[in-house]
């Protein structure tokens, strides 16, 4: 299962430490930006265990960061 969110995150080192904070939270979950992308994607990727969208968007707004789910 992947989600897809929109996010403002503008450069490697936050989004490294974006990706940190959902590590922490949610190690089961594979993690990724497209910076290059004009939505400044951040992909969600699991195997084996349900995407727990509203706890992302949760954890990523601690950080001052916008987040939303991307709709197709």
């Amino acid at each position: 299962m992947v989600e897809i969110f929109r996010t403002n995150v503008k450069n490697k080192k936050l989004a490294v430490k974006v990706i940190k904070a959902l590590k922490l939270h949610l190690p089961a979950l594979y993690f990724n930006f497209d910076l290059d992308d004009c939505d400044r994607i951040l992909r969600v990727q699991s195997n084996d265990h349900p995407v727990e969208c509203f706890k992302i968007l949760q954890i990523v707004k601690s950080l001052s960061i916008e987040i939303s789910v991307f709709e197709d």
